[in-house]
């Protein structure tokens, strides 16, 4: 087995104040979707924190089940201590892990809190069944000159976990059932039971008490411009006594009494454990260990079966097959086209989960709709959304870089007529103004109202950065999809079928290096043949892709400009700026209500998944120094222990700090440096 994998939340004699207790924060994730979450304090700051967020088919989607444990710790002068969290139900919130609380880690992605209370030292752990909904949260008393006794007061208030804490009431209306050691929650439709019990720890009972409060307050929903006060409901206390050595665990699902009652939390504890060691092995060499397996375990986070879709499941297995899907960020994002295709080489080949990379391509081939693959899908619904022009061409890159790991010839055969449509849907235009402008051969993309690319912020009718025309990286993508289609087709069929793409591929290559280069600064237009006739010298980092795909569509005598201008003025520590500072519309920090955050989401904010096709186009551009490749990615070591303790951060502010923002873990940031770490320092996985 590997060593053990650990990733503290600070160094020893560091520990933080309230403060940085309160912007730390832990996740658990269940391989459906479903997730635990909160800060390490044990205060809840969003509407997504809570011990139990359970993924159901559609309409429910993510439910919330569990918000919060109220923990404490009668000591055997009958004395009783809070600890580990916040009294949610006192009529006013006072958070006591500041006092208790002697340690945060993870220990091989999995959060372990230890408090001292009293001079009794107790140990907290929480984890999932595997593709359950079931989560353990295991205490374990590991120094104290007697019994203690523990109470967990479940608080709860069903609804679904993007929902605002202000909706409906809380559970006042649920029955609570009692049969022997079985606790159920139920009777308020549509949500399902909330099954609970008690395994291990003596004299274990529950003592029923209905508890309601209201003007719960949730600091971070506040900053960000949303609903922040709501009600919560306990139905009442679990109360178990614990010996030193002798762990106890609550047990939390929406999985049938059967399949809770199978479980062992021991047992389960061991399993999942066993389970992640495996993750470690089956990676690349130079992910084994160290900085790297912290992120090979963030990664399994991402990839998920996705109940909420059942026809998927329904179609995959009918096929011999599975259904994956990839979470593009916790806590609000869903499976999007484009992220899971640029995560997929992190998540899955880096990884060694190969299977899984050939699940989440078929999967996405299901969707495949007027040459398009879905952007997103929704929350709670089972069809996607298609206003996207690049998630179909990313879907060309990660499956040749799926081949390429794996050379499996039946997934091309089987894919080859889609990839084929998709390239024909192109040349003759599809949905939101996609398709190639047959007079230079670039693909142009806008329609009023839609926001199309990767920076796709909108807010109401306002398209932040619109980006309408010929944009950069979408005509790089463009060039290497037919680049790799040719070699494709011309594997499968021969040279004359694979002609044409030949043709089309030159003409957008010539086109592409006469239009887009910006003499006067040394680099790529953004966006040319925009609808008022102008093109767009923004200088964004959008023109790296022109480089670092496989076909790079740029000439050769240009990348040096073009790779010395992107380092100089976008490159930060913990990825590319979205816009130069020099520009009128740049904003530094990404803050306030959503408005101003979405003025500032692709105008400046740092975007942690971008360092690895910066890191592409700098060994491309400087094979000899990849040493210095290597060192781009230092600020993310030190990241690790911010934010999402052992995961990275969706977007950054732009000047230092560098304060991270946006969802505390992202699928694109992980697979990217995780893929960037092995290309700079190791070998691929076999």
């Amino acid at each position: 087995m590997t060593d053990e994998v650990r990733t503290p939340a600070w160094e020893p004699g560091e520990r933080p104040e309230l403060a940085g207790l309160l912007e730390r924060e832990w996740l658990v994730t269940n391989g459906l979707g479903g997730y635990a979450t909160g800060t390490v304090s044990g205060a809840a700051t969003r509407r997504y924190h809570g011990m139990l967020i359970a993924a159901h088919p559609a309409p429910l989607g993510r439910v919330m089940m569990v918000n919060h444990l109220t923990e404490s710790l009668r000591l055997p002068d009958y004395r009783t201590i809070p600890f580990g969290g916040e009294e949610r139900l006192a009529g006013r919130l006072e958070i006591h892990g500041v006092q208790h609380l002697t340690d945060f880690r993870l220990e091989h992605g999995l959060p372990v809190w230890q408090y001292e209370v009293e001079g009794f030292e107790l140990e907290k752990r929480v984890y999932f069944a595997y593709r359950h909904n079931t989560v353990f949260v295991r205490y374990t008393l590991l120094k104290g000159g007697g019994p203690a006794r523990l109470k967990l007061k479940p608080c709860v208030h069903f609804r679904g976990h993007d929902d605002q804490v202000s909706a409906e009431e809380a559970c006042t209306g649920c029955t609570l059932r009692i049969v022997g050691d079985r606790y159920e929650l139920a009777g308020l439709e549509p949500w399902p039971a909330l099954r609970m019990r008690v395994h291990g720890g003596g004299r274990a009972g529950f003592t029923a008490r209905g508890e309601h409060a209201d003007d719960i307050r949730y600091r971070v929903e506040e900053s960000r411009g949303y609903a922040f006060e709501g009600a919560l409901w306990s139905p009442g206390q679990f109360r178990l006594d614990l010996t030193p050595g002798q762990p106890a665990t609550l047990v939390l699902s929406t999985d049938s009494w059967e399949a809770v009652e199978a479980f062992d939390p021991a047992v389960a504890l061991h399993d999942e454990l066993n389970r992640r060691r495996r993750l470690i092995e089956q990676a690349a060499p130079a992910a084994r260990s160290g900085f790297a397996a912290v992120l090979v375990l963030a990664a399994d986070q991402f990839i998920f079966t996705p109940v909420v879709r059942t026809g998927d499941e329904a179609r995959a297995k009918a096929h011999g097959d599975e259904a994956r899907s990839v979470i593009a960020g916790y806590h609000w994002f869903t499976d999007w086209g484009r992220d899971t295709m640029i995560s997929l080489e992190g998540l899955t080949l880096t990884t060694g989960r190969f299977a899984e990379g050939g699940y989440i391509l078929r999967t996405f081939a299901q969707h495949i709709k007027d040459g398009l693959i879905p952007n997103l899908f929704p929350e709670k619904g089972s069809e996607g959304l298609y206003h996207t022009a690049d998630a179909t061409l990313w879907y060309f890159h990660a499956l040749h870089r799926y081949l390429m790991a794996t050379d499996d010839r039946g997934t091309l055969q089987l894919l080859l007529p889609k990839l084929k449509d998709i390239v024909a849907h192109h040349l003759r235009g599809t949905h939101y103004g996609i398709g190639v402008d047959p007079a230079d051969g670039l693909l142009r993309q806008g329609k009023e109202g839609y926001q199309l690319t990767w920076m796709d912020a909108k807010m109401g009718d306002w398209v932040v950065t619109p980006r309408r025309g010929k944009a950069v990286e979408i005509n790089a993508l463009w060039y290497n999809a037919l680049r790799l289609l040719e070699a494709w087709v011309r594997q499968e069929e021969g040279d004359a079928a694979a002609a044409p793409l030949a043709g089309h591929a030159d003409q957008a290559r010539e086109s592409f290096n006469r239009r887009f280069w910006y003499a006067a600064g040394g680099y790529l237009y953004d966006v040319v043949d925009q609808p008022d006739g102008t093109d767009d010298a923004a200088c964004r980092p959008n023109q790296v892709f022109a480089v670092s795909l496989d076909h790079p569509v740029l000439e050769r005598e240009r990348w040096k400009s073009v790779v010395n201008v992107v380092r100089d003025k976008l490159l930060t520590p913990v990825g590319l700026r979205s816009l130069a500072p020099v520009h009128p519309d740049y904003k530094p920090q990404y803050f306030g209500d959503l408005r101003a955050r979405d003025g500032a989401y692709h105008q400046g904010t740092v975007w942690g998944w971008l360092i690895g096709p910066f890191v592409d186009a700098w060994v491309r551009t400087y094979p000899e120094d990849r040493g210095g490749a290597a060192a781009l990615l230092d600020g993310f070591r030190h990241h690790m222990s911010e934010g999402c303790v052992g995961s990275i951060s969706e977007i950054f502010d732009a000047e230092p700090p560098y304060t991270p923002r946006g969802c505390v873990a992202q699928a694109w940031s992980v697979a990217e440096v995780l893929r960037a770490v092995v290309k700079t320092t190791g070998e691929r996985p076999a």
